[in-house]
C-alpha cells in the first residue's frame, strides 16, 4: 500500500488535486469561521509516531489530539481499493467517519465503519454539513 501512496502522490491528475483544494478550501473556510473544531490537512499521516497511510484529506481536532474523518478523491475505477483503504483507515486508527467521493460520477461514498459498505452519501456527521456542499464548477481553461 504504502507504494501506491507514493505513485499517486506523484502521478495524481489535476482534476484529483482540484476537487481536493477545493476541499481544503472549504474545510479550512469552515475552520476560520469557528463553525468547527475540525482543522484539514492534506495527505497527512494518521499516526506522525510511525510511517503511515495517508488519506487525501484528513479532519483532525487538535484538542482531541485525534483524527475524526478522513475523505479520498477517486474516480470510477479506484472505487473498491480506495473504499477498502478508507475502512481499513477507520478501523485501524479508530475514525469516526470516513468518505470517498467519485469524481468522474460526482457521487460520495460513506463508508461504514463496522462493515466496510459502502453508501451514497455525503453527509459529515462531526460537520453537520454536506461534503459536496463544499465543492464547486471544476476550473476551466480560459480563453486568450
Amino acid at each position: 500500500m504504502q507504494d501506491n501512496l507514493i505513485i499517486m502522490g506523484i502521478n495524481a491528475p489535476k482534476e484529483h488535486q482540484a476537487i481536493i483544494t477545493q476541499l481544503i478550501h472549504g474545510l479550512a473556510d469552515l475552520y476560520l469561521k469557528d463553525k468547527t473544531q475540525l482543522f484539514p490537512y492534506p495527505e497527512t499521516m494518521i499516526d506522525e509516531g510511525q510511517t503511515s497511510p495517508a488519506p487525501d484529506i484528513l479532519l483532525y481536532h487538535h484538542l482531541l489530539d485525534k483524527t475524526v474523518a478522513i475523505i479520498e478523491v477517486t474516480h470510477s475505477v479506484g472505487i473498491k481499493k480506495d473504499s477498502t483503504k478508507v475502512f481499513n483507515l477507520i478501523k485501524d486508527y479508530e475514525v469516526e467517519e470516513g468518505f470517498v467521493y467519485d469524481y468522474k460520477k460526482n457521487v460520495w461514498y460513506t463508508v461504514d465503519k463496522e462493515s466496510g459498505h459502502i453508501s451514497e452519501s455525503s453527509f459529515c456527521h462531526a460537520l453537520n454539513i454536506h461534503l459536496d456542499s463544499l465543492l464547486t464548477i471544476p476550473p476551466r481553461k480560459k480563453a486568450h
